[in-house]
């Protein structure tokens, strides 16, 4: 639970007036990454002793599984009975990005929460965007919901969002007001204290390009791949028919164009998988939960700099997070062509008796709905 131990370090930081950005903790040598705000919520964590509060970081992390099954199951317009979130929170234990929450005792579940439970809550409730908000205030990777809500027109929730942010860091220059000048004027740029972009661990875009060009620091190699995805993804979620395709595109978007986004990030395979069921992909959502279960990045040779000398067929085996992400994005983002059926019989416009061809008169569309949901329009003859 070394992600839980920064944490409390943070918390003590500001108790004790401490060096935020200055301080290392565990074997692993860990700084504080997270804007001041975070520190002061972290404070909680310096009440209890280190055992305890590792039981709590399990037990809260477990609950908010749980309700992330509920509001997944929200999102995909299912209903939630207790039987069958208990079972979903059982088995979503077993994916790798959840189970790797537990383990190091990190927020994604929580983040993850405050940001879906606030997008699916009704169009024009009170204070839709504050908790979306206070969730980029803890962690940035958040805002770019923000920019999903201006896209699609939401301008008055992107406007409480924004406040809510804006809050956070106001909170944090009162409280902290050293550390907030350090984080804004130059930790926020240093992408090297949250880790090396090239170990397998990091599962973005950006890791993906490093690792396939044995590369280090490939620097404007993968400006643009990044800068072409997040135009892309954050296109296709504005334009997405369904407010969940949406809602899970955005967030596919911002693991994928993120510097650094940990395996542990991506808890967003839950409510990805609870809408690719609900909507009868089986499939897919099987093999979602395939890819979010074996992890193949961790049987990979890794270690030292060995990540940057993986051969060619184990790449994919490296990123598999980021590979799933941009299909599913691919298929958002290039249009599916699908022929017309020809037009029922009935449907047909009538043969005149004096020549024997159909007649010809006024065409009205008319909409089609197939089993799965697709629609298209087909023409029925009026008048003629």
């Amino acid at each position: 639970m070394a992600d839980a131990l920064v944490y409390r370090a943070e918390g003590e930081a500001v108790v004790h007036g401490g060096d935020l950005y200055g301080f290392t903790v565990t074997e692993w040598r860990l700084p504080a990454t997270y804007p001041p705000f975070a520190a002061v919520l972290f404070v909680p964590a310096t009440w209890i002793p280190v055992p305890a509060m590792k039981a709590a970081f399990v037990a809260g992390n477990v609950l908010l599984l749980a309700r992330l099954v509920v509001l997944s199951a929200r999102l995909a317009g299912r209903a939630a009975r207790a039987p069958q979130v208990c079972a979903a929170t059982a088995l979503a234990l077993w994916l790798e990005p959840v189970f790797q929450t537990v383990l190091f005792g990190q927020i994604n579940l929580a983040l993850a929460c405050l940001v879906l439970g606030d997008l699916t809550r009704p169009p024009g409730a009170r204070a839709k965007g504050l908790a979306l908000g206070v969730a980029a205030g803890i962690k940035l990777t958040p805002a770019v919901f923000v920019v999903h809500l201006l896209l699609t027109g939401r301008r008055r929730e992107a406007a409480t969002a924004t406040a809510g942010f804006a809050g956070t860091v106001a909170l944090g220059a009162v409280l902290l007001p050293a550390a907030s000048a350090d984080f804004w004027t130059g930790g926020l740029f240093e992408t090297g204290r949250v880790g090396k972009v090239w170990i397998v661990d990091n599962q973005s875009l950006p890791g993906l390009i490093a690792r396939a060009a044995g590369d280090a620091a490939p620097g404007p190699a993968w400006t643009l791949p990044v800068a072409v995805v997040a135009v892309a993804g954050l296109w296709a979620a504005a334009r997405a028919t369904r407010e969940r395709h949406g809602i899970l595109l955005a967030a596919g978007t911002a693991l994928l164009v993120s510097p650094i986004s940990w395996s542990h990030h991506w808890v967003w395979c839950v409510p990805l998988l609870a809408v690719l069921l609900a909507e009868g992909r089986i499939r897919l959502a099987a093999l979602t939960a395939a890819v979010f279960t074996a992890r193949t990045m961790w049987l990979l040779p890794h270690e030292g700099d060995l990540d940057l000398r993986l051969p060619g067929w184990q790449q994919p085996l490296a990123s598999p997070y980021p590979l799933l992400a941009l299909a599913l994005l691919a298929g958002a983002v290039v249009p599916r062509r699908r022929s017309l059926p020809r037009a029922p019989e009935d449907l047909r416009a009538p043969e005149d008796p004096r020549t024997g061809r159909q007649a010809v008169g006024r065409i009205e569309p008319a909409r089609v709905v197939d089993r799965t949901g697709s629609a298209w329009e087909t023409g029925v003859t009026k008048g003629g």
